[in-house]
């Protein structure tokens, strides 16, 4: 056995972790080499104080008051008009890029790939990576200039993003303007703190989520591309939202006439037990705490017109100032521990699909950066106009729901450009973002060609 097998041995050793190396003996000469290459990426120490000090949010109803917001729907027709000018007029500077958080893949969908790549059942078969990348090629066009687009993946499904994205020839985009880089990983440990192994030869490494996304930008050189560009701007969003309105004119005009570090979409909670984590202040400074961590006085709690007073929910649609990102890229936000159920190899090689949560992972939250600005600027939105995710195969938050959002926005909008309602009656058009972006462009004679063209 070489040298650095015992370097790593000893390492390993020193932290309670040899087991990892149990079945090294077995292994073939390149498994092995894979084997300490994984290993040399671990920082033991890290891992040991994370497993020994996971850390537990304490949520006290003391530090916890609204946060204000403005609704985009009491914008006047001057102020809105206003806004969105600002914002275009970023846009056509190169000042606005995108980011998309696509590190997931679409297995609780039934789907074989990465979840951008998920079609929700429109007509024309696109997917959510389609949708998006065509709401940009339009403010592209009209703003003059590729929209540069940032999109992070996770080890697991980077190479088939990629390639899904050179098959599909960047749905016109310009692949210049398009930076692929991979989130960092990190092991699933046992209930001992035990580093598992999802194969003979393989460590078990999970995506450490969203609030790595600047630290992955840093690594990957993205960060120091979007200040080549001189991007002021980073819109920031999650692949499964079906109605994402990506680098929207309006909110890069709120968030740029404000000019706080960073500025966040919003809805009014469905209902005070909805499932979504609330934007706050807490300890002065802005915050989402998550809805299982909101103390029950709070949730129902109203103010003098009834609305509830933590009703802000976090739909993780965000802008941040490039400064900001290069600030806190480093800065150390806490890691949440989440109790799973991991299938691992055993001490004999055997593979174990545990019945019950048997292992931690750990994640850190986008929002975890948002105490470190001392004001942000919040928008409240219409959740049927912006916000469709798909998370689940049936049910809630699924294709269905998500493409009857869809739907159902595209024919508020014929209805508003004067279609009428018995011509729509029974039927699902479908209105190409490259064709509107919110709404905009439909001239009766685009009307007429989408209801001459589209039979159901």
């Amino acid at each position: 056995m070489d040298n650095r097998y015992d370097k790593l041995y000893k390492k390993a050793q020193a932290y309670g972790q040899e087991q990892i190396l149990k079945l090294y003996p077995f292994l073939s000469k390149t498994s092995k080499s894979k084997m300490l290459d994984q290993m040399e990426q671990l920082d033991f120490a890290e891992l040991h104080e994370l497993f020994h000090h996971m850390e537990q949010p304490l949520v006290s109803t003391y530090d916890i008051t609204p946060i204000d917001a403005y609704d985009s729907e009491d914008y006047s027709e001057e102020e809105r008009k206003q806004l969105t000018q600002t914002g275009w007029d970023r846009l056509r500077q190169g000042k606005v890029a995108a980011l998309v958080v696509a590190g997931g893949q679409g297995s609780r969908l039934g789907h074989e790939g990465p979840k951008g790549t998920y079609n929700i059942g429109l007509q024309s078969g696109k997917s959510l990576f389609q949708l998006q990348a065509e709401r940009l090629l339009n403010l592209s066009r009209r703003a003059g200039q590729f929209i540069p687009w940032y999109i992070m993946t996770s080890p697991e499904n980077h190479q088939e993003t990629v390639r899904y994205f050179h098959a599909s020839e960047y749905f016109g985009y310009a692949p210049d303007d398009i930076f692929f880089f991979r989130q960092n990983v990190l092991p699933a440990l046992d209930s001992l703190g035990r580093v598992l192994l999802s194969a003979k030869d393989e460590i078990g490494l999970s995506p450490i989520g969203n609030g790595d996304v600047f630290a992955s930008m840093k690594q990957s050189g993205a960060l120091d591309d979007l200040k080549r560009r001189r991007v002021e701007w980073l819109f920031y969003y999650n692949v499964d939202n079906a109605l994402i309105r990506v680098a929207d004119p309006l909110f890069v005009g709120a968030a740029a006439h404000c000019n706080h570090p960073i500025a966040t979409k919003v809805v009014e909670k469905a209902y005070p037990e909805e499932n979504v984590g609330i934007l706050c202040l807490k300890g002065d400074r802005p915050a989402v705490v998550e809805y299982i961590d909101v103390p029950k006085e709070l949730m129902y709690e109203t103010d003098s017109s009834g609305h509830l007073k933590y009703g802000l929910g976090n739909l993780s649609i965000h802008l941040f100032r490039t400064d900001f990102i290069e600030r806190y890229a480093d800065t150390h936000i806490p890691y949440h521990a989440a109790h799973k159920t991991v299938k691992y190899i055993d001490d004999q090689g055997n593979t174990v699909q545990p019945t019950s949560p048997n292992a931690f992972k750990f994640e850190k939250f986008i929002f975890d950066f948002f105490p470190l600005a001392e004001r942000m600027t919040v928008l409240k939105v219409r959740r049927d106009e912006e916000f469709a995710p798909v998370k689940n195969k049936e049910g809630k938050d699924s294709p269905a729901t998500a493409r009857r959002l869809v739907q159902d926005l595209y024919k508020r909008w014929l209805l508003e450009a004067g279609a009428a309602p018995s011509v729509l009656e029974g039927r699902d058009i479908e209105i190409s973002p490259l064709i509107s972006y919110a709404g905009e462009g439909l001239t009766p004679e685009v009307v007429k060609a989408l209801l001459d063209t589209q039979y159901n």
